[in-house]
């Protein structure tokens, strides 16, 4: 949403081209909500979803661990000031030397789903931790994950039982069950899984410790979504009713659902067309598309929040696109978005809820196009 500093940001600074702005204010108010809803689950933010220096310092003052995907972004939480122990290797697929370099850096904590990338880590990073991605149908996620990560449960067993072997900690097992996952029960038949894993291994003599719980917390777009405090109760529910008394330690990993609505992008209509003379339909083309920051648009998946000071105007739906030259640069065709019928070119648009997954979706310099700029106030 476009807080009154977001706003006060856009009416001083007047900053040219299109832009993203997050409001930290937001970004401290929703970890103190995780923090509360889940309060014994540590909270390990998702550096994917934007990584700006700005947010990362803020989440390290406040207690925040770093679920990383690269060395690039390990590198980005210790300089914000978090210590190596606060940060997760959570790429399942990680080149070996980049292992190395993790473990070099202080690193303990790696992901994994197969035993090839067991081997990887075990001679890359002898006696690390590490845990099992386990397969999820991502129902009811807007953004649901395809098999691309984990593996069914069963083998989920044999590759920690490998780790185990090769002088590993076989630490605990992770899922994710889709990001903007707005079902409450969606954690519980993963946790069910995760539960059956523990009991296997345990047959054998290896005791997991954990359960990382990923992320797939929403943030309001057009739709209401649940509140932290319903998806902690939800998944405390769901833990107690699986695991009993004998709770594992848990991770949770909210990335969209930290910085997704602390964002507003500003952009600028550069062309209102019709196709023919009797179109029905107006297509509306902004200085920003897919290729610059806009990608979750993709299969009209995501819809954002869009607003205009035209929006008391009367309504009708158009057809909204990229400015480059892409034919793929469209991002509500077939579901049309309603804007004004007075919508005129150079007019300012606002996109809400683009904290998450804009910035680091943008294209270098498709077409000439810069990178989004992005503030953090």
């Amino acid at each position: 949403m476009t807080t009154e500093r977001i706003a006060e940001f856009f009416k001083t600074r007047r900053p040219e081209g299109p832009c993203l702005v997050v409001d930290r204010e937001v970004v401290r108010d929703n970890y103190t909500a995780f923090r509360r809803a889940l309060p014994d689950s540590a909270i390990y933010y998702a550096v994917k979803a934007n990584p700006a220096p700005q947010i990362l310092e803020l989440l390290a003052s406040l207690g925040s661990n770093f679920d990383c995907a690269s060395v690039a972004e390990i590198e980005m939480a210790l300089e914000a000031g978090a210590g190596a122990d606060r940060i997760s290797y959570g790429n399942t697929i990680k080149k070996e030397r980049d292992i190395a370099r993790a473990h070099a850096l202080g690193v303990n904590l790696f992901a994994v789903d197969c035993h090839e990338e067991v081997e990887k880590i075990a001679r890359a990073a002898p006696g690390a931790r590490v845990f099992c991605r386990v397969l999820t149908d991502g129902e009811g996620a807007e953004w649901p994950l395809s098999r691309k990560f984990g593996c069914v449960p069963p083998m989920a067993v044999d590759v920690l039982v490998y780790a185990h072997q090769l002088g590993l900690e076989s630490y605990g097992v992770s899922f994710h069950v889709g990001s903007q996952m707005t079902k409450l029960e969606a954690w519980d038949a993963a946790l069910a899984d995760a539960k059956r894993v523990f009991a296997q291994l345990a047959k054998q003599g290896i005791y997991l410790q954990m359960v990382n719980m990923g992320g797939g917390f929403p943030t309001k777009y057009l739709r209401d979504v649940p509140t932290a405090e319903a998806y902690g109760q939800a998944i405390f529910a769901a833990l107690s009713r699986h695991f009993g008394n004998q709770l594992p330690k848990t991770i949770i990993e909210p990335g969209r659902g930290m910085v997704g609505n602390a964002g507003v992008i500003k952009s600028e209509v550069v062309l209102i067309s019709k196709k023919s003379d009797d179109d029905k339909h107006r297509w509306v083309f902004l200085d920003i598309g897919k290729f610059g920051g806009l990608a979750e648009t993709m299969d009209e998946a995501i819809r954002y929040p869009i607003r205009t000071d035209r929006d008391g105007d009367e309504m009708e739906p158009c057809v909204l696109a990229g400015p480059t030259c892409d034919s793929a640069d469209v991002m509500y065709e077939k579901n049309m978005y309603p804007l004004p019928i007075t919508l005129t070119i150079g007019d300012e648009v606002l996109i809400e809820g683009t904290g998450a997954y804009t910035t680091t979706y943008a294209s270098v310099a498709f077409n000439g196009f810069e990178p989004l700029k992005s503030y953090v106030i």
